[in-house]
């Protein structure tokens, strides 16, 4: 059985901002192992669309000096990574979805319950509003917060809407300022 992890940057005061703040080199070469061992990946319309970017060659144009990725090696190891891995998108807005994706528009409990029965791995949520919606349907199994320096006042949530009991399990600190906390879901400190 899968585990669904959702795990998102996130500013010292809670928020989410896929403009505001980037991964160094260090924790851009960490995601792009973890896109290499993931089970696969389920995406709000919002999110996917954003990371569509990979499915093009847009960022093979891109200076390296000017990246954040730190070489434009990174840049195409993260883009096979993404490519090659399994994507679901929940979303009752897209018509259609790009290469080595499903679309989730019907059921979305029993089409991830049923994802989540029939994968073995961790299966990465991406996306607060729809964590947050999987998370009150109680399938949000672990929450990876890659905590970052930085103080956005304002933004999406990390936590959209939902105050999940939470037991934190590990910290690695990655980079320069990046620290990962992990926090297994349903159980409150002292649960056992």
């Amino acid at each position: 059985m899968a585990k669904l992890v959702f795990g998102m940057n996130m500013s010292l005061d809670g928020y989410v901002d896929y403009d505001k703040f980037a991964p160094d080199p260090a924790l851009f070469r960490y995601f792009i192992e973890q896109t290499r061992n993931t089970a696969g990946s389920i995406y709000g319309p919002r999110l996917y669309e954003l990371m569509r970017y990979w499915d093009g060659d847009a960022w093979d144009q891109a200076d390296p000096a000017m990246d954040h990725a730190g070489s434009k090696a990174a840049l195409r190891d993260f883009a096979e990574a993404w490519r090659a891995m399994p994507k679901w998108v929940v979303s009752t807005s897209l018509k259609a979805v790009g290469p080595n994706a499903t679309l989730i528009s019907e059921d979305i409990e029993n089409a991830i319950r049923t994802l989540k029965a029939e994968r073995d791995g961790e299966i990465e949520v991406g996306g607060p509003k729809l964590a947050a919606g999987l998370a009150k349907l109680g399938l949000i199994d672990e929450y990876h917060v890659f905590l970052h320096p930085v103080v956005l006042g304002s933004g999406q949530p990390f936590f959209a809407g939902v105050t999940p009991k939470l037991r934190l399990v590990g910290s690695e600190r990655i980079g320069e300022g990046v620290e990962k906390l992990t926090y297994v879901a349903g159980k409150e400190v002292g649960d056992g």
